[in-house]
């Protein structure tokens, strides 16, 4: 059984069709990359399967469970994680401050008034364990906003990862870098993989990231999923290279 499992997933926005008829199925362990040309749908579909936006019809199942319509914190704390195209955190308070509070967010007694200091250490652990996941362990006290634009993409990623998600959504994670820094942050989510397995969903416009961290491809145009497959084989389908190149109408 797949863990994250979409079946026919489609959303409108009146006339306009953003999503039609998605399938897919990615496997535990599997590094799945979803690309398309400007417009295709990709965020889209992000949003759908965490719950900023719901599906106009379609199932979406993760781990066996359907999830389609639920609210974004409920599929979080199903395991879950994202990262935005957007930066964003707290700039003032630390890396490690940072991802605390994403551990946090997710425990399920964090409002409780007693047991407090229980989940803080608990939620420290959990964010010191992904700084160092991610490589950031010797900038963890250094205030988010100082940090270089490559390591607040990473820690974005350690954010997500605090959070313990047995799927973890990277959406655009080099977006704004620099190549030089494009490089560091691959190679660094490169070994982060290798070394985590974690199933990941991810969303890049860069094709050279794509191929180097991808075990599977998905490609979107217009909403529709026009083609899946190897890394290889999606690379030399004459309809991803049209989509690319203009070629469909």
């Amino acid at each position: 059984m797949a863990l994250l499992e979409l079946d026919g997933v489609s959303r409108r926005y009146g006339a306009l069709v953003a999503l039609d008829q998605v399938a897919m199925k990615v496997e535990e362990g599997e590094v799945r990359a979803v690309i398309g040309p400007n417009g295709a749908g990709k965020t889209t579909l992000f949003n759908v399967i965490t719950g900023t936006v719901k599906p106009t019809a379609g199932a979406i199942r993760f781990a066996g469970q359907p999830i389609a319509g639920l609210p974004s914190h409920q599929v979080c704390r199903l395991g879950l994680s994202r990262t935005f195209q957007i930066t964003s955190l707290f700039p003032e308070m630390s890396a490690r401050q940072n991802a605390q509070l994403a551990a946090q967010a997710r425990h399920p007694r964090r409002w409780q008034p007693f047991g407090g200091t229980r989940i803080f250490k608990e939620a420290q652990a959990l964010a010191d364990a992904a700084l160092e996941q991610l490589g950031l362990s010797a900038i963890a006290d250094r205030p988010a906003g100082l940090l270089s634009h490559g390591d607040q993409r990473l820690l974005e990623v350690a954010m997500a990862m605090a959070q313990q998600p047995r799927v973890l959504l990277l959406d655009e994670p080099t977006q704004g870098l620099s190549v030089e820094e494009t490089g560091q942050a691959v190679d660094t989510l490169a070994r982060f993989l290798q070394a985590s397995r974690m199933t990941v969903l991810l969303v890049e416009h860069d094709m050279e990231v794509v191929f180097r961290l991808a075990h599977r491809i998905t490609v979107l145009h217009r909403g529709a999923v026009i083609a899946d497959g190897a890394p290889e084989q999606v690379k030399a389908d004459p309809r991803v290279q049209d989509a690319y190149l203009g070629g469909l109408d």
